[in-house]
């Protein structure tokens, strides 16, 4: 997204995969074993209000950004905002309020990019956020990263593009000296159903000598320096984030007559973990330390049956008792433990209604729990809330993964 993308489809060296999405296997355990969370930002700001400085900056300008583009990124609360909603928006508008000048004259378009340079950036982890794209001819959406100013030759990874003409696709690539623009290395996904409909989990993790692409915690892509035709690999050093829509351009077209404005990218959160060497495999004793987990429906707490770590053991609520069976700790590589094993959901799956059990601690980036600040206690992979099945408020009610829907049987309290 950086410079000179002429990124026609065809020409972009690339896997494709069409259809529907897979339940994760229990051996697809992450070569980036996933630690413990470096960045995160929930987007909870009041409905209007700018973007935490402290992690974001802007990119202003209309300068074409190499790609032909023809909007004016701006820092105004017009364009970059919190909603109110818990969301970040990004919004692309048909407009001058300034008289703002572009490479190709007087602009037209209006819209935002903003940046973690010189605020935050790092080498290896997991890179993921949940976004809604925009959708319309000559809309571009990016959630993407930078190795420095440099470009091409230290390195482009784009987690997330989208252009309005392809709107069921969302598009990974890696660019480096001698494989940029055009050149790019990439991979890509087809969905049944258009990006822009609903929030999706676009991620990469990436460890040394390899680059994995996620769309909803499936893995769709994956690059390493065998793939890149004896060109340099240079994805060994710090890389910051970046988030924008672009109006026009090379590869996504100009708006045409369909082109509805405004167009909004919502972003709910950004998160980023770091890169564990250890292979993330390491299963502590267990403990008898943490904190009862209790749902806001019943009081009750969640409870491992009858205090016995077997694997698959379905997790259940019970009167909440202080035994150690109850007492649960999130950990730096983002696991959810109690006696020594972890909360997982049944079979890496991610789909609603997906069990939830114990298992022993394997690595998988399945198995990465958080608690908002909103109560909801939510798989980071599927991006779905821990919920009581039907809503039941009797001991030895079942839990499973399900919409986030901000029902009292999905809100929690550590007590």
């Amino acid at each position: 997204m950086f410079k000179k993308r002429v990124l026609l489809a065809a020409a972009v060296v690339a896997v494709t995969l069409s259809g529907g999405l897979f339940a994760a296997s229990r051996n697809d355990t992450a070569d980036a074993a996933v630690g413990g969370i470096t960045f995160a930002d929930e987007f909870n700001g009041s409905a209007g209000s700018p973007v935490d400085g402290s992690k974001w900056k802007f990119d202003i300008g209309g300068s074409g950004w190499g790609n032909s583009e023809l909007e004016y990124y701006t820092n105004s609360t017009s364009n970059v905002y919190q909603d109110g909603a818990g969301h970040l928006a990004i919004t692309a508008r048909k407009e001058n309020p300034a008289n703002y000048q572009c490479s190709y004259g007087t602009c037209q378009y209006t819209s935002g990019r903003i940046l973690t340079a010189d605020k935050f950036s790092q080498t290896y982890g997991r890179f993921e956020a949940s976004i809604k794209i925009p959708k319309g001819q000559g809309i571009w959406p990016a959630f993407w990263m930078l190795g420095g100013n440099s470009w091409p030759n230290t390195g482009e990874i784009d987690i997330m593009e989208n252009v309005g003409k392809a709107p069921n696709t969302v598009y990974g690539t890696v660019h480096g000296p001698g494989y940029s623009g055009s050149g790019g290395i990439g991979g890509n996904k087809t969905i049944s159903a258009p990006l822009g409909d609903a929030f999706h989990t676009y991620a990469v993790e990436w460890s040394p000598n390899l680059i994995k692409w996620f769309l909803d915690g499936q893995q769709y892509f994956s690059v390493d320096p065998s793939k890149i035709n004896g060109n340099q690999w240079v994805y060994d050093h710090n890389f910051f984030m970046i988030l924008n829509v672009a109006v026009g351009g090379a590869w996504p077209g100009n708006p045409d007559g369909s082109t509805v404005f405004p167009q909004t990218m919502l972003v709910d959160w950004v998160r980023v973990n770091a890169w564990n060497n250890d292979g993330g495999s390491t299963t502590p004793p267990p403990s008898t330390t943490g904190n009862a987990l209790k749902s806001n429906l019943n009081g009750r707490c969640i409870d491992i049956p009858n205090g016995t770590a077997s694997d698959g053991a379905r997790l259940q609520m019970w009167d909440c008792n202080g035994t150690a069976a109850q007492k649960w700790s999130f950990n730096s590589d983002g696991t959810l433990r109690a006696l020594g094993k972890c909360f997982d959901p049944a079979g890496g799956a991610l789909t609603n209604g997906t069990a939830i059990q114990l298992v022993t601690c394997n690595g998988n980036p399945v198995q990465r729990w958080t608690l908002s600040g909103a109560g909801d206690l939510v798989n980071l992979s599927a991006n779905r809330c821990v919920d009581i099945v039907d809503n039941n408020s009797a001991n030895g009610a079942k839990l499973q993964l399900w919409d986030c829907a901000g029902t009292a049987n999905q809100k929690w309290a550590k007590a």
